[in-house]
């Protein structure tokens, strides 16, 4: 069967098809010029890196930037109510007020017509509301685990009020929340303590990944994103796969591939936030039935580190780690993780091409 490209993704694919073309031609890298390969598995938290640093070095998001996300808000936020409704027949969990069944099929109506981009209406916006508030709705919230879920859902659910009003326009928070999959090769630039970043982000779903390693033999590093919550969750692609099983499976292809025997890697334990408010009620031992340490969150995360420590069987390959929140614009804590880690890698890689 053929497929039908949207106009987004034709565009997409354009994009990707001549950042290609201009690292192909690009064999001798200026001497201040650091190019930096990010990876992961699907929804560790790439793209959102890409967005941090667009705020933090760049002037943040333009006027047309906002236009551009104002739909994805829309989208993120009533897919997110769809999925918990979803998931209420699939958990056999009952509505604490029978009458919002009406409003569920109000809203997935309008997310099977692909009306989700679009403002909300008044009806709309009072049923999602009431939806939301539903005891029985909350209760499937709190297994978000059990089925696919925004990360963001609750930051934009408990924000409806906000995000339903007619003048709505979306701030930094909401941008950076929000969740579009990466098609392709997305690359950005920044400058920072005199060096030129190129940040080259990449799909993470599975279907992406052969696309692009042969194009980044050269890059000074790779920052490797690692979803800590997603230690008690499943792929979307494939439900009988944990997440964190994944990432690990690629970061063992990663770390000991001949393209990358002398890059450098920092390891990037993302949304430990969400993993420390996770780990008190989900244990670790759900995708390490070996470990027997406590479920703190030191503890924990350490074990974590250590699991992707040990796939790197390559001794010429430097491994950098460090751990981030989900969302933050706060350069004092990003900029010590990202850029003295980068700068490191960077003189390291600058040291090994010295006769």
């Amino acid at each position: 069967m053929g497929c039908t490209l949207s106009a987004e993704e034709r565009a997409a694919l354009d994009r990707s098809k001549a950042i290609e073309k201009n690292l192909k031609e690009d064999g001798i890298t200026a001497a201040k010029d650091v190019k930096l390969l990010l990876l992961g598995a699907g929804e560790s938290g790439k793209s959102t890196i890409v967005k941090q640093m667009k705020i933090i070095h760049e002037d943040g998001f333009s006027g047309d930037d906002v236009k551009q996300y104002k739909p994805v808000v829309y989208s993120n936020t009533i897919q997110s109510l769809a999925a918990i409704v979803r998931a209420m027949d699939t958990l056999g969990l009952e509505y604490g007020d029978k009458e919002r069944k009406a409003d569920a099929k109000m809203v997935c109506d309008v997310v099977s017509r692909m009306e989700d981009t679009e403002p909300y209406s008044p009806e709309l916006l009072s049923a999602m509301i009431r939806l939301w508030s539903d005891s029985g709705i909350q209760e499937c919230f709190s297994r978000a685990r059990e089925y696919q879920l925004n990360d963001s859902a609750q930051y934009y659910l408990d924000s409806l009020d906000r995000i339903g009003a007619a003048d709505y326009q979306p701030t930094e928070q909401d941008i950076l929340r929000t969740r579009v999959k990466t098609t392709g090769i997305v690359e950005t630039h920044f400058t920072f303590k005199n060096l030129h970043f190129r940040l080259f982000d990449v799909g993470g779903q599975r279907s992406e990944r052969k696309k692009w390693i042969h194009c980044f033999e050269d890059v000074t590093a790779i920052i490797f994103c690692v979803a800590l919550s997603g230690y008690d969750q499943v792929l979307h692609e494939d439900e009988t796969t944990n997440r964190m099983h994944e990432s690990l499976k690629l970061f063992d292809s990663i770390c000991n591939n001949k393209w990358f025997t002398n890059t450098s890697i920092i390891l990037f334990l993302n949304k430990k936030d969400i993993f420390e408010d996770k780990i008190k009620k989900s244990p670790l031992s759900i995708c390490f039935p070996e470990y027997t340490g406590s479920d703190t969150f030191m503890e924990a995360v350490g074990y974590i580190q250590s699991q992707y420590e040990s796939k790197n069987k390559i001794a010429c390959t430097s491994l950098l780690c460090c751990s981030i929140p989900s969302v933050t614009t706060n350069s004092s804590l990003t900029l010590p993780s990202f850029s003295s880690s980068t700068r490191k890698t960077y003189s390291l890689k600058r040291s090994r091409n010295l006769p």
